[in-house]
């Protein structure tokens, strides 16, 4: 078999099949390993694929299918205010579930599947279908349902082509999709129209939540958060809502001292993001300690997510340990390359 010819022509898809399969499964590095079960047997039966259906719709029932197999036996993905309602008593301290009790969704760094510089024909992924709400709300969808969905509604595969790709029929698929978009509804009525990353406005609104944290400013986060803004951080079951709620917690148990953090602009799921450095205990190192991802909108962020998982770090292709040499990048890190 030309391996050449083989990714000359299934190369071009990679990157939009990472976000299909981050929109599957909720997990970044899980997606990373469903593409390459699904270049694996795209491969291995690539001898036999006659052109009876166009590459990029023989990729995609690979890609689905590996997808659904993997998430048979798993529990889904969630951020926190999948659990639960909002803390209502402003000084409970927040606390973190136990290990291995829920499966936590994490972020996509959006290096991970923009077009390469060089390549201007390449698919771009649209923002709003990697957006952090959404891909959490696709999460309480059966797979199913929300590969339906994601065929029809993200990758505008016709009715036809997604009961093939699912081995099954147009009634059928016609069917999920009902139901999917009905359950959509009821988890997000109203979209959140969020500014684009490179908006000015989001931009400012990074950077005050930034300068917040980096200062230990509540005086400032209070300006950057909108009046009805929530608050939530794997891996612990409280979240908050209201400007006043979220403010109060932070200031009470996490800003600290001037100094004690440190983050770099970045974008994920298509939003304003930052990885997160803490101080060691005694004035040491700044350590990874994970990354946040906002929603920036008009009138403010509507909602922070902040990822305790230190790993998520170097995921955006940062070191693990922030040093003076990387002070001079943050300010330009928003189009830092992604090193795999």
């Amino acid at each position: 078999m030309n391996h050449a010819r083989f990714e000359a022509e299934t190369g071009r898809y990679r990157r939009e099949l990472l976000a299909h399969c981050y929109r599957m499964a909720g997990s970044a590095h899980d997606a990373e390993d469903l593409v390459q079960e699904t270049y694996l047997r795209a491969w291995r039966s690539y001898s036999g694929f006659e052109g009876r259906a166009s590459v990029r719709s023989w990729l995609y029932k690979i890609a689905t299918n590996v997808c659904l197999k993997a998430l048979e036996p798993r529990r889904i993905r969630l951020l926190p205010s999948g659990l639960t309602g909002p803390c209502t008593e402003p000084d409970t301290v927040p606390s973190p579930v136990p290990p291995g009790e829920v499966s936590w969704l994490e972020p996509l760094p959006d290096a991970w599947i923009a077009a390469p510089a060089d390549d201007p024909a390449a698919v771009v992924v649209a923002r709003e279908s990697v957006r952090l709400a959404l891909v959490a709300s696709l999460q309480h969808l059966p797979a199913r349902q929300r590969a339906i969905l994601l065929l029809r509604e993200v990758l505008a595969f016709s009715a036809a082509e997604t009961a093939a790709i699912l081995d099954t029929t147009t009634a059928a698929v016609k069917s999920g999709l009902q139901r999917a978009r009905a359950r959509l509804d009821e988890l997000e009525p109203e979209p959140e129209h969020l500014l684009e990353p490179t908006d000015r406005r989001a931009r400012a609104l990074l950077d005050g939540y930034i300068a917040a944290f980096e200062r230990s400013d509540a005086a400032l986060l209070e300006r950057v958060l909108r009046a009805d803004a929530t608050l939530e951080a794997t891996p612990f079951r409280d979240w908050r809502s209201g400007r006043s709620m979220c403010v109060h917690l932070l200031d009470t148990y996490v800003l600290g001292a001037p100094g004690d953090w440190r983050m770099i602009a970045t974008t994920a799921n298509g939003q304003p993001a930052a990885v997160v450095y803490h101080r060691d205990t005694g004035g040491g190192a700044l350590r990874a300690d994970g990354a946040v991802v906002l929603a920036p909108t008009a009138t403010g962020v509507s909602r922070v997510v902040k990822f305790h998982e230190p790993a998520l770090v170097a995921a955006f292709g940062f070191p693990e340990v922030h040093t003076p040499a990387y002070a001079g990048a943050r300010a330009g890190s928003r189009d830092a390359p992604y090193t795999r």
